[in-house]
């Protein structure tokens, strides 16, 4: 679709779990990859602190977008891009993956006629072409359509709506390579112990209090101290490093994530930033990983978790808004922790479905 001077493209703008933007087919974007960030810039008003040309809500959170198309690899139904849109910079990071857009990959699949329905629940396999990981999603699916009405919860998005679990596998060393990137369960980075992971998310875990900070601060509070946040990404660029991901001051890995005791009756509190700014929340991969740390001997993580026993343990991390709820499946294996898939319940919602116009000068 065409106006006299810009560009219509199909899209369907979605909330997955706690963030949310527009969805695209694959095939509606164009092929070559600096034209599509082009598009993508556009579509999202950046670079705009304000975001206010675009459909981009001036936070990471809802600068996402989602690109799916029908997969080719056996027994997966559909291919997932995960694209983070800069807000403040012409920047589009594909590097890492977003377990809450992820939630809206299944609904809206099945939306575009790429899965049919399959009873009252629809699984959807999804390849995550950021890392090559692979998750299924379990849609509701009554009456053979999707249903958003539900009586879910999930911490940061108000009100409920109807479930969606999805299970991983095989995310460890998503983007590193390995569950340990570093080779350590603990590092020292300019004085501050860490545990460099990378279960589905590459993540620096740390203690609040090596930074003085309790860990029960708001995001506003620890945004608004400068020497802090210049510490931290100090300590984000000698991590990235070492952990295989080269120079990562323009990227988005790794997260950044300060720990604390749990306050509100879950296993460990934590503080994310993604990576310059304090996440209201966690993402699901990022709670993955910690999650991860938690279960492991010798990190800085294990050493205030009271960790329920067996190969499959449920833990429960706390965050600004909330808590999310962690399901592990793990053993032991020569020694060494092998994690074998993980699982969470999210929600999404289908916001609107229509289309997005960008100038002919973007996409000629």
């Amino acid at each position: 679709m065409t106006t006299a001077s810009q560009r219509g493209i199909a899209c369907a703008f979605m909330r997955g779990g706690t963030s949310r933007g527009p969805f695209f087919l694959a095939h509606d974007l164009p092929a070559d990859r600096a034209t599509r960030d082009a598009v993508l810039l556009a579509v999202m008003g950046s670079p705009d602190p304000r975001q206010i040309d675009g459909l981009g809500g001036t936070d990471t959170l809802t600068s996402k977008v989602a690109i799916v198309s029908k997969s080719v690899l056996p027994g997966v139904d559909v291919d997932f891009l995960f694209a983070q849109v800069a807000v403040d910079k012409p920047l589009v990071d594909v590097s890492p993956n977003c377990g809450n857009m992820l939630a809206g990959v299944g609904p809206f699949a099945i939306e575009r006629g790429l899965v049919a329905v399959s009873g009252a629940q629809t699984s959807v396999v999804i390849h995550m072409v950021n890392s090559g990981n692979i998750a299924t999603a379990t849609v509701q699916t009554p009456g053979g359509v999707v249903a958003y009405d539900g009586h879910a919860e999930i911490s940061g998005v108000p009100g409920t709506s109807a479930p969606i679990s999805i299970a991983f596998r095989d995310t460890a060393g998503s983007a590193c390579g390995t569950l340990l990137p570093t080779g350590n369960t603990r590092d020292v980075f300019n004085g501050i112990d860490a545990t460099c992971i990378d279960n589905g998310m590459p993540v620096v875990v740390m203690l609040a209090s090596a930074f003085g900070k309790s860990g029960q601060e708001t995001p506003q509070e620890l945004d608004a101290d400068p020497a802090f946040k210049q510490k931290l990404e100090a300590v984000r660029l000698l991590a990235g490093a070492k952990m295989g991901l080269g120079d990562v001051r323009d990227k988005v890995v790794p997260k950044m994530t300060l720990i604390a005791p749990a306050r509100d009756g879950g296993h460990i509190a934590t503080r994310t930033f993604i990576p310059h700014r304090c996440h209201s929340a966690i993402g699901v991969l990022g709670a993955v990983s910690v999650a991860s740390a938690c279960l492991l001997p010798g990190s800085v993580a294990a050493q205030m978790v009271d960790m329920p026993h067996g190969d499959t343990v449920e833990l429960s991390v706390e965050h600004p808004s909330g808590e999310f709820t962690v399901a592990l499946q793990m053993h032991m294996q020569d020694g060494r922790m092998q994690f074998l898939s993980s699982g969470l319940l999210r929600t999404a919602r289908m916001l609107m479905d229509g289309t997005v116009y960008v100038p002919h000068k973007v996409w000629p």
